[in-house]
């Protein structure tokens, strides 16, 4: 049976490739159970089904941009949109840190996004078409009241087989590394907020800031910037990470982490990502630097970023600025967990909510109109599974 990226998750069953929009409608609505795949890049078993698993990468390939707004396929990666849009003299206002993970995948898990004026990726979406459990083609966008009940959803209202997409003039970014940073002297909010996006790799000691500005930055709170390139996690060969050193570049080859030619590891590892509001990110942040002999055994890196709130009723950036805590643990599920469960508790007074796509086992109260809404679209359970229905979803 196939596998995720990360090779934690065996799924039930192989996956069915529709090669026609038609093909797949009618697909769906001939099963019992359905979920969808994009790039594996989840942690958990949201994706999973004992009946059917569905790839769109046979599905026809659609990229269009007209004005501010861009109209794709479903199966559609970052890595292929970026380089295009930008020949066409148009940008997305982030990236996924890893490009080649799916823009469907990631909208519906509200994944990524960086700095304190800009929102998770699934903020671009301005209209999305879902095939429904009856095999039927409808459409929602923001003049809709089900659109932001619709945009994170999880797999869970139907298969999105097009998107379309907020997108802004073509820019240039500069990328540098600064290191030699301290917790205890650190001003968290002007930190974050200097540049157009700033994140934070720490193993809740040491720290170092990877900043993304829109212009050049010379000298950073006083900080020089590093004297070659750096991979986030200290040692590793910084030959996977797009280009730092303040050369400029366009946008896509410097608002994520990672070249899309490059696998950044071979999948050993474990992610986790939790997202507390902004202000109590100072007082999370020293409980976990207290637990850090207890979380660094099982942790390759973590890092820190803001997120500007939006109103997706399952996005964790729901109605409140965010930050977000992400760990990488290492590619053991036995030594991970208990830390996990550590951290969950130590961030438990900070209104955690989880990433969808990652490992956690405290779910948040979920949005209550988000199960009406699933009962309208699919009120057969089509695309239901055990995660939704753990996680009190549906």
């Amino acid at each position: 049976m196939p596998t995720n990226w990360a090779g934690n998750i065996t799924f039930q069953t192989g996956t069915t490739q529709p090669e026609t929009v038609d093909e797949l409608r009618e697909l769906v609505s001939g099963r019992r159970k359905v979920r969808v795949i994009g790039s594996g890049h989840s942690f958990n078993t949201i994706a999973d089904s004992a009946d059917t698993i569905v790839s769109l990468d046979r599905l026809p390939y659609e990229m269009d941009v007209s004005g501010d707004q861009a109209t794709i396929s479903g199966n559609v990666r970052y890595s292929t949109l970026g380089p295009w849009l930008h020949g066409n003299g148009r940008a997305l206002r982030n990236m996924a840190s890893l490009p080649h993970i799916s823009v469907a995948g990631s909208v519906a898990t509200a994944t990524h996004g960086s700095g304190v004026t800009n929102g998770n990726l699934a903020t671009a979406v301005s209209a999305l078409e879902l095939v429904t459990a009856d095999g039927d083609l409808i459409t929602l966008d923001r003049s809709d009241a089900r659109f932001a009940g619709a945009v994170v959803g999880l797999g869970a209202l139907g298969v999105v087989v097009r998107l379309t997409l907020d997108v802004v003039p073509a820019f240039d970014v500069w990328q540098y590394v600064y290191e030699g940073l301290s917790f205890d002297t650190l001003d968290f909010d002007a930190v974050m907020s200097s540049a157009y996006s700033v994140s934070l790799f720490t193993d809740w000691s040491d720290v170092r800031a990877w900043v993304k500005a829109t212009e050049p930055v010379p000298d950073w709170f006083g900080l020089r910037p590093a004297d070659g390139p750096r991979h986030p996690l200290p040692g590793v060969p910084a030959e996977f990470c797009t280009q730092q050193g303040g050369v400029p570049g366009p946008w896509f080859e410097r608002l994520p982490h990672f070249r899309p030619d490059f696998m950044p590891s071979a999948g050993e590892e474990l992610q986790s990502e939790f997202m507390i509001p902004k202000a109590y990110a100072p007082a999370a942040i020293e409980a976990l630097r207290g637990a850090g002999d207890r979380i660094r055994p099982a942790l390759q890196i973590s890092e820190i970023r803001t997120v500007a709130p939006d109103d997706l009723w399952l996005s964790p950036m729901f109605e409140r600025e965010t930050v977000c805590l992400h760990f990488t643990w290492i590619a053991d599920t036995a030594q991970v967990m208990p830390v996990v469960e550590l951290v969950e508790e130590l961030l438990e007074p900070y209104e955690p909510r989880p990433h969808w796509g990652k490992v956690f086992t405290r779910a948040p109260r979920p949005h209550p109109g988000f199960a009406s809404l699933a009962r309208e679209l699919d009120p057969k359970g089509v695309f239901a599974n055990d995660f939704l229905i753990r996680n009190g979803l549906l």
